[in-house]
């Protein structure tokens, strides 16, 4: 179970600030508490934080300046958050971890679905937002990959380079989420074999809990990018019991 915030517990970063791990943060929350508790243990772990208490105001200061991760709350006045991070997609990729207050699943899911990378319920302990926030920076700068080795992996008419960090099918790059990436890297790297949604979310996620429907959202998505005809994939195959296989042979 999540933590409520702990403000009067300070966040210790593993060493000082250093240029090679800091990154600039865009925090979007209309509540100011929130707001200055997530700025705060994010300064304290070296990043450089940008906030906006709505949406308007968010799209502005990521058009200044590019943000390398926006922490995003998914109720704001006016625009809400799905609404911004589909703007925020549109003017290019970025991660974005969602915050959310509601426990309704299908809240969570619509983050999910317009491109957010991760996500936190309210109440939430700010260690934990903060070890996820860097989770998705580690994953997103370019270098970084999943798994073993950094040859271009090849499969079926997609080609992935995980130390750039880009992705094509056919020749014609593909826009996909951090997220995304990870997973259809990862199938390419274990053709052939069945992997749980468990297994998926420890190995591509990196985390040994969460939501097993975050799994579930990002194999559609990427089916949608992918899959000849999504509705019947023969590449990212449902293995009925278990879980998925990639299949480069598509039958």
């Amino acid at each position: 179970m999540q933590q409520p915030y702990q403000p009067h517990q300070p966040y210790e970063p593993q060493g000082p600030p250093d240029a090679d791990r800091s990154a600039r943060v865009l925090v979007v929350d209309d509540d100011p508490t929130v707001a200055e508790v997530v700025a705060g243990y994010l300064d304290r772990a070296g990043h450089l934080v940008d906030r906006a208490g709505d949406g308007p105001t968010a799209l502005a200061r990521a058009a200044e300046h590019r943000p390398d991760l926006v922490v995003l709350d998914l109720m704001l006045p006016g625009m809400d958050g799905l609404e911004v991070c589909r703007r925020l997609r549109g003017q290019g990729p970025v991660p974005v971890i969602m915050l959310t207050a509601r426990g309704d699943e299908e809240d969570r899911i619509l983050g999910l679905e317009v491109g957010a990378d991760d996500y936190v319920t309210k109440p939430f302990s700010p260690r934990e937002l903060v070890l996820r926030v860097e989770s998705v920076l580690r994953r997103s700068r370019p270098g970084t990959s999943t798994g073993n080795g950094t040859r271009t992996l090849r499969a079926a008419g997609l080609a992935v380079d995980p130390t750039a960090r880009r992705a094509t099918r056919d020749g014609t790059e593909l826009a996909l989420t951090l997220r995304e990436f990870d997973l259809l890297s990862f199938f390419l790297r274990h053709p052939g074999r069945a992997f749980s949604r468990e297994d998926l979310m420890r190995e591509v996620w990196g985390w040994d809990f969460g939501d097993l429907s975050t799994v579930t959202v990002h194999v559609r998505r990427l089916r949608g990018k992918v899959e000849d005809d999504p509705a019947r994939p023969r590449l990212i195959r449902t293995v009925w019991g278990v879980g998925y296989r990639f299949e480069p042979g598509g039958e």
